[in-house]
């Protein structure tokens, strides 16, 4: 088996999508499973869709999640340059030698002639049946077209594609996919205007020169095969031609179409890696990064979305991915996007950090709030909260009372918990702390607990009131954690204010 070789080739017109993402990742997870290389390749043919800083966003997010890329752009190697507008001479050789063998065709149509056409004729295709009604080199006598070919008036070149022929394309996933010929247009495969190729005939051309062995990609491109498929034949290339693999679409929530930016604006959920302001408009929009989601849950998230190992386990690390991927495994219809499920993958992935990781982590955004605290203490608060939490910006929600007194009392707990003979109990419980020397979890436990005993307190009633007064709420991790953290002079200022500020 010839050196496995694969290529994420996206186009710089803008943020890159998730759905893209998990494209590059399958590419990724194939090559290194078989000890073969991933390339970069930057399709910019289409210079008027390009936009500024697209590029940068598309190697930082490969990086980001941790696909590694071995040669391409941002990294080199020896089939370089690796942007196509920089590959401009390489393209018109083999766009010379279609026209010398008369499998492509020089063309003038200008944009209002074939939209006219458009008009007279329902679904029009450029084909074998309308190409000899236009204004190309199969219809105009040589001298026309060297006249038109002196005055540099603007052209493309089409593929001439013979009809009533039977394309099969093999995919790895689809299964033998068989087109007829007659369904595909002469496609533009070069334009005069700018010098470059379409991606139809850059992508063969780069994928051959690259010796690329496998085209992984999205299910929108399989249209696209049988053409490129014919392209390779009429370049001589049939036996040299990459395995292709077409991957399922990412689905809507609901599963009703394909997944867009619009689905994660109105569901609040991002659909790019990261953060991405529009250069034209100033819009900007959300990324998994930026909305605190961890690069190795993204890519576990990501992985299981239209493929899976084969077992039960979910949580699988990039070496687990890597050992276990296969393309017969990657399933022919589309997946939901279940941004929920994202969410618990990064749960997931959240509890297993070190308490100091996350503790450092939340760190910063303790500093962002003016709030400074030891690291010891911060690694026992992490080591109580982080169960509840999905994200490191749930922290705060989660131990705001760590840092600061509430300022206001949920009003249904104290409906339900603060009666008439609570703050005389409060006061009780205040002359018990007082004396407790030993402001530990389990010394404060034991000593509150047998006081509550002894005076035949009922114990719901002193703890969910002793709770509201330190929290503000009925929530929090084991309440004599909570105290031995903020201390005893803070836990009876807080008990003193609550009795003053709830009425009963």
């Amino acid at each position: 088996m010839k050196e496995v070789r694969v290529r994420f080739a996206p186009s710089p017109t803008g943020p890159l999508h998730i759905g893209g993402v998990r494209t590059a990742l399958y590419n990724y997870l194939f090559a290194k499973q078989h000890g073969g290389k991933m390339l970069l390749r930057i399709e910019d043919t289409d210079s008027a869709r390009f936009v500024t800083g697209a590029e940068e966003y598309i190697i930082e997010a490969l990086k980001w999640l941790g696909i590694t890329i071995d040669e391409g752009v941002g990294t080199g190697g020896p089939h370089a340059p690796y942007r196509q507008s920089e590959r401009k001479m390489i393209y018109k050789k083999f766009v010379d030698q279609l026209l010398a063998k008369g499998l492509a065709y020089i063309a003038f149509d200008t944009p209002e002639q074939l939209e006219e056409k458009r008009q007279l004729v329902a679904n029009f295709q450029y084909d074998a049946s309308t190409r000899m009604q236009m204004k190309n080199s199969l219809t105009l006598s040589e001298i026309e077209l060297n006249d038109l070919l002196e005055k540099e008036l603007p052209f493309v070149v089409r593929i001439k594609i013979e009809p009533a022929q039977d394309i099969v394309v093999h995919d790895l996933i689809r299964g033998e996919v068989k087109v007829n010929s007659s369904v595909i247009d002469d496609k533009v495969l070069w334009k005069s205007s700018d010098g470059l190729p379409t991606y139809h005939l850059a992508n063969i051309v780069d994928d051959h020169l690259m010796q690329i062995s496998h085209v992984i990609r999205g299910e929108e491109w399989l249209p696209s095969a049988p053409l490129h498929v014919l392209l390779y034949r009429y370049l001589g290339w049939e036996d040299s031609m990459p395995q292709f693999a077409h991957l399922p679409l990412l689905l809507k929530p609901e599963g009703n179409g394909k997944l867009s930016k619009r689905d994660g604006d109105k569901l609040g959920f991002p659909v790019f890696p990261l953060e991405w302001l529009d250069p034209k408009t100033c819009e900007k929009s959300s990324g998994y990064r930026e909305e605190g989601y961890f690069p190795e849950a993204v890519v576990n998230f990501l992985a299981l979305l239209g493929w899976n190992p084969g077992t039960e386990q979910e949580i699988l690390s990039m070496e687990e991915l890597i050992q276990f991927f296969c393309l017969e495994k990657v399933s022919k219809s589309g997946a939901k996007f279940d941004y929920e499920k994202g969410k618990w993958f990064n749960h997931k992935y959240l509890q297993e950090k070190s308490n100091e990781e996350l503790a450092q982590l939340y760190s910063l955004v303790l500093k962002e709030k003016g709030i400074a605290t030891s690291e010891a203490t911060l690694i026992t608060i992490v080591s109580l909260i982080k169960e509840r939490s999905n994200f490191i910006a749930d922290f705060w929600e989660q131990s705001a009372f760590f840092f600061q007194a509430p300022s206001a009392y949920d009003e249904k707990a104290v409906q339900k918990r603060w009666k008439s003979e609570t703050p005389a109990l409060m006061n009780e419980l205040i002359t018990v702390l007082e004396s407790i020397a030993n402001f530990s979890s389990s010394n404060l436990e034991e000593t509150v607990k047998a006081w509550i005993a002894e005076k035949e307190h009922n114990m719901g009633a002193v703890m969910n009131a002793f709770r509201l007064s330190i929290v503000g709420e009925l929530k929090g991790p084991h309440m004599f954690d909570i105290i031995s953290i903020i201390g005893k002079e803070q836990t009876i200022s807080r008990l003193k204010t609550a009795i003053k500020m709830i009425a009963v």
